[in-house]
C-alpha cells in the first residue's frame, strides 16, 4: 500500500529543485505549471517538467504534475508534453462540474492512443478550487475512472467565497468534510491544501492533525521545511496501532479456523475496520514502530 502523507510542491520552473525531488523527503512531488510559474515561463517550465519526466530517474517516487486549467492557452500544450510521458497523475486545477473531467478524460485518450498507450494509463487529480465545485465533489470524483483523487484548492476557495483564511481554519470545515466524504464514497484519496505560513510550523501541525482527523490521505506542502512536520502529525497513536495489531491477529485466526466472525476486546469488528487496522500497521510501519510489519 503506497502512502502519501505529504505531496511537496515543486515549479515547473526550477530544475534545481525537480532534480533534487527525493531528497527533500515528500512520499509524493507536483511538478506546477499553474500557479507557481509566471506566464512569461509557462512554455519554458512545461518543456522543464517533461525533459525530467522522459531522461530523469525519480526511482519509486511518484510524480505529479498540474496543467494549467482548460480555459486558459496553455492547456493544450500542456497535455501533449505531458500526457505521453505517464506521470503518476495530471492535477486538473479548478474542476467545477463533471463535464470539466469528462472534456479532459476524452482529451487524454485521444493523446493515450496516439502514442500507443493504454486509454486510461494517466489518471486525473481533480482539484476543488470553488464553491460549485465542491458542491458537485461526489458527480466530479466519478465522472470518470481516471479520477483516483479530489484535492482542495484553498486560496482560490477563499477568494471565491470571499472570505479571509483564519489560523484555525473553521471556514474550510464544511468544505474539507464535503471532500473527504466524496473521496470516501467514491473509493478514491483526499489531499488538503497548503498551509502557506511556512514560518509558522506551530499552525501547520495543528491543522494537519486535524485533515488527519477528519480522514484525509494527505496533504499539500510549499516549502520542503513542511514535509517532516506534515509527516509527523500523521503519526498514529502507538494505543491505536496496538489495537490495530489485535484487531489483525484476530482476522488471521478467524481466518484459520474459518470464522466469519471476529470479535477484539469484546466487540465485533467488520471487514472495514480490518481493513483500517492493516492500513494503520503500514502506517506504523513507516515511523519504525512496533507491528509496522505485521499483515
Amino acid at each position: 500500500m503506497r502512502t502519501m502523507r505529504s505531496m511537496l510542491y515543486i515549479p515547473g520552473n526550477s530544475p534545481g529543485m525537480i532534480q533534487n525531488a527525493a531528497v527533500f523527503g515528500a512520499d509524493m512531488v507536483m511538478i506546477d505549471l499553474e500557479d507557481a510559474v509566471a506566464l512569461s515561463e509557462k512554455d519554458a517550465a512545461r518543456d522543464i517538467a517533461a525533459g525530467f519526466l522522459r531522461d530523469y530517474d525519480f526511482g519509486d517516487l511518484p510524480v505529479v504534475v498540474r496543467i494549467n486549467g482548460a480555459d486558459t492557452p496553455h492547456f493544450e500544450a500542456d497535455l501533449e508534453a505531458i500526457v505521453p510521458l505517464k506521470p503518476f497523475a495530471v492535477r486538473l486545477p479548478k474542476c467545477q462540474s463533471p463535464a470539466d473531467v469528462t472534456t479532459v478524460d476524452a482529451r487524454m485518450g485521444e493523446i493515450e492512443g496516439r502514442f500507443a498507450l493504454p486509454v486510461g494509463a494517466v489518471p486525473i487529480h481533480a482539484m476543488l478550487e470553488s464553491a460549485l465545485g465542491i458542491e458537485n465533489a461526489y458527480a466530479i470524483a466519478t465522472a470518470s475512472s481516471r479520477v483516483k483523487a479530489l484535492t482542495l484548492g484553498g486560496q482560490d476557495l477563499t477568494a471565491d467565497l470571499g472570505i479571509q483564511k483564519t489560523r484555525d481554519g473553521w471556514e474550510f470545515f464544511y468544505a474539507r468534510s464535503r471532500v473527504v466524504m466524496a473521496a470516501k464514497a467514491a473509493g478514491i484519496d483526499a489531499f488538503d491544501t497548503v498551509w502557506t505560513d511556512f514560518n509558522d510550523p506551530e499552525g501547520l501541525f495543528r491543522e494537519t492533525r486535524q485533515i488527519v482527523e477528519l480522514g484525509f490521505t494527505g496533504k499539500a506542502a510549499i516549502h520542503p521545511s513542511q514535509v517532516e512536520i506534515i509527516h509527523r502529525a500523521f503519526r498514529p497513536d502507538a494505543k491505536e496501532v496496538r489495537k490495530a495489531e489485535r484487531i489483525v491477529a484476530a482476522a488471521l485466526e478467524a481466518e484459520r479456523q474459518g470464522r466469519g466472525v471476529v470479535a477484539v476486546d469484546g466487540k465485533m469488528v467488520d471487514g472495514p475496520i480490518i481493513a483500517r487496522a492493516r492500513h494503520l500497521i503500514d502506517l506504523a510501519g513507516l515511523y519504525g514502530m512496533e507491528g509496522g510489519e505485521a499483515r
